[in-house]
């Protein structure tokens, strides 16, 4: 379908999903559901954190050296030594992506980074130019960005796609937006970023307040053409932006949503089946889509 009509599917299962207390996955256990999302056709698999721990560089490399439909992402902070590590985890894939981040909100770049808002921007550009050097698929993630100032925004956005990302993601990573406000986000930085024309927008919701699906088709209506979510809406905290619940949202309602995904939508039960044994936690009866009563 064409790039406008495509909405790309990023699965984060087996990064954030994991970061749910008790969540905790063997590198085999993270090869099968690796292949179920494969089959599930997900555009990219962010497979892991690769300079996380050894047996995280050793999974992501893994699921890059099986998966051949499906791209393989590695996360990294932004950072010479992550990009690297995450560059050598993700090399046997066919095809890979580095997705690198840096914090943006005024909280947390005073108090986490300790860095001025310039030296952010300068850290981050020479981020992406680093993981560039290795892919030519690069992601950089805004962190906090639901807190972050929309001036800023714009400033550090339009540097990070001039210095080569192709992919700008924009995390509620708080769980802190409402759906009228979050879509403003995305359609305000779609025309305040000069270039914005030359990357692909993307959301990545966390669900504290129960918004997390709703805050990404808010940003999805707003132009937003990458969607960031986990099966089960599994993740730390409340959890992410459900897969099964923005496909099939999109797929239903096509009467609003000029676009679809490429999910086969006969996999999203044995998926969600997978996920549930393999991390221990149910799926509540309730659950839209893949529950019991659904």
């Amino acid at each position: 379908m064409p790039a406008n009509d495509h909405l790309v599917i990023f699965d984060t299962t087996l990064r954030d999903g994991e970061q749910s207390p008790g969540a905790t996955m063997t590198k085999a256990e993270k090869l099968r559901i690796a292949r179920i999302l494969e089959k599930l056709r997900v555009d990219v698999v962010e497979a892991g954190f690769a300079i996380a721990s050894q047996g995280d560089f050793e999974a992501v490399k893994s699921i890059a050296e099986s998966i051949k439909e499906s791209t393989v992402c590695s996360l990294a902070r932004a950072l010479d030594k992550d990009i690297d590590r995450a560059a050598e985890a993700i090399r046997p894939a066919e095809r890979g992506r580095i997705h690198t981040f840096i914090a943006t909100s005024p909280i947390h770049m005073q108090y986490k980074l300790q860095m001025q808002p310039d030296d952010v921007v300068e850290q981050a550009v020479r981020s992406v130019r680093r993981a560039r050097s290795h892919v030519d698929d690069v992601e950089f993630s805004c962190e906090d960005a639901g807190r972050s100032e929309l001036d800023f925004l714009c400033r550090i956005i339009e540097a990070a796609i001039k210095a080569g990302a192709t992919t700008i993601n924009i995390p509620d990573t708080v769980g802190y937006a409402i759906p009228e406000q979050f879509g403003e986000t995305i359609r305000q930085l779609l025309n305040r970023v000069p270039n914005a024309d030359k990357a692909v927008f993307s959301v990545h919701c966390h669900n504290d307040l129960g918004l997390a699906v709703a805050n990404s088709l808010a940003a999805v209506s707003s132009g937003a053409r990458q969607v960031e979510c986990t099966i089960n809406g599994l993740g730390e905290r409340a959890g992410n932006a459900s897969l099964e619940e923005l496909v099939m949202a999109v797929r239903t309602r096509q009467d609003l949503y000029t676009i679809d995904t490429r999910v086969d939508a006969q996999h999203i039960v044995p998926a969600s089946r997978l996920v549930s044994t393999i991390t221990g936690f149910p799926v509540q009866p309730n659950k839209a889509i893949v529950g019991a009563n659904a």
